[in-house]
């Protein structure tokens, strides 16, 4: 419980900043209660679409120098907060308005219907560009032509083959985004294949930049080291906010008011690094071989939702489910793996 003591503090405070919000809305303990009730459920959402996303940013940040895995804990959770929930959904608006920052935070506090209206109409664009990133992240995994364990072989060990076969994740997503865009109603079809792309160029310069920053930390420079953990820094919260798109803009079936989301997204939030910092520190990872395979699946899931999200409704609780299951199976046979490990030892062989 150590690693939640600070999550527990931050919900405590969210859930009295909710009640405050409440009951200046409406000035009534009904009032008070339901946006207590809502912060609490938004809390809930964010981490249960985000588990998935802490198992894969303890892969990541487990092999970062550790001044910069502090930064991601220290700086990271004050860009998921304040950048993704708060910030991201305010330049939306602000851009589909063509209005200023300013105008559009004043906005959300005096029209939160029409700010509402406004944010959700750019989820095309954020679902292809979110959509595409995280495939790209999913497929990855999947495809690397020297990966050597496998959760489900049949489906793993063919993805490994193909991926002696350069760019072969590029190409499914960019077939995935053609497929989908087709479905798309014409005026919305060149808005969803110019994000998508826009996510493909990103994934391909943050996973890139880290690549080549990784390659020359072998001459173990400090100014290189320093420029690896930033990349892998940056890979993490580009990372982050693909998985907090569909969180955002979910978020506004149950309350259409900026500060009571940001409150409890932002609880979520905390959780997810409190859970990232213990897989890290307990080395979760390295005892449940099969997790990390479940994360990615996962994220592929995530990522093909978005796209479909595109086409039709698919409600959070679905998204949600799906990405639990996908670990919570991955985690059973996890553990299964180890009693049949033990017990060999156990018989010598």
């Amino acid at each position: 419980m150590k690693y939640f003591y600070n999550s527990f503090l931050v919900t405590f405070l969210g859930l009295i900043a909710g009640a405050y919000l409440g009951w200046d809305q409406s000035g009534t303990l009904q009032g008070m209660f339901t946006v207590v009730f809502i912060v609490a459920v938004l809390g809930v959402l964010e981490v249960s679409l985000s588990f998935d996303n802490a198992v894969v940013n303890a892969t990541v940040l487990e092999h970062m120098d550790p001044v910069w895995q502090r930064r991601f804990i220290t700086w990271g959770i004050a860009i998921a907060v304040f950048g993704m929930r708060i910030v991201f959904p305010v330049i939306i608006v602000a851009i589909i308005a063509r209005i200023g920052p300013i105008d559009a935070v004043i906005l959300a506090a005096s029209d939160p219907d029409e700010y509402s209206r406004l944010l959700t109409s750019a989820h095309v664009s954020v679902s292809a560009f979110g959509g595409a990133f995280l495939a790209m992240v999913g497929l990855k995994h999947f495809f690397d032509a020297e990966k050597d364990v496998h959760w489900l072989a049949w489906i793993e060990q063919p993805l490994t083959r193909l991926g002696r076969i350069a760019s072969v994740e590029l190409g499914v997503v960019m077939l995935l985004l053609w497929v989908i865009g087709r479905e798309l109603p014409e005026h919305e079809q060149i808005e969803f294949m110019v994000s998508g792309i826009f996510g493909l160029v990103t994934y391909i310069a943050v996973d890139g930049l880290s690549a080549i920053l990784d390659a020359e930390s072998a001459a173990a420079t400090t100014d290189t080291v320093v420029r690896s953990g930033f990349a892998s820094f940056m890979y993490l919260e580009v990372l982050d906010a693909s998985f907090s798109f569909d969180g955002v803009i979910g978020a506004f079936a149950l309350s259409n008011n900026l500060f009571i989301i940001a409150i409890g997204l932002g609880i979520g939030a905390m959780f997810v690094r409190s859970l990232t910092i213990m897989l890290v520190n307990k080395g979760t990872l390295t005892q449940y071989r099969y997790l990390e395979h479940g994360a990615f699946y996962a994220i592929i899931a995530l990522g093909v939702i978005m796209f479909l999200k595109t086409l039709m409704h698919i409600p959070e609780a679905i998204t949600g489910l799906i990405g639990a299951g996908f670990i919570g199976l991955a985690f059973w046979d996890s553990i299964r793996h180890n009693r049949r490990e033990r017990s060999r030892e156990q018989l010598g062989i």
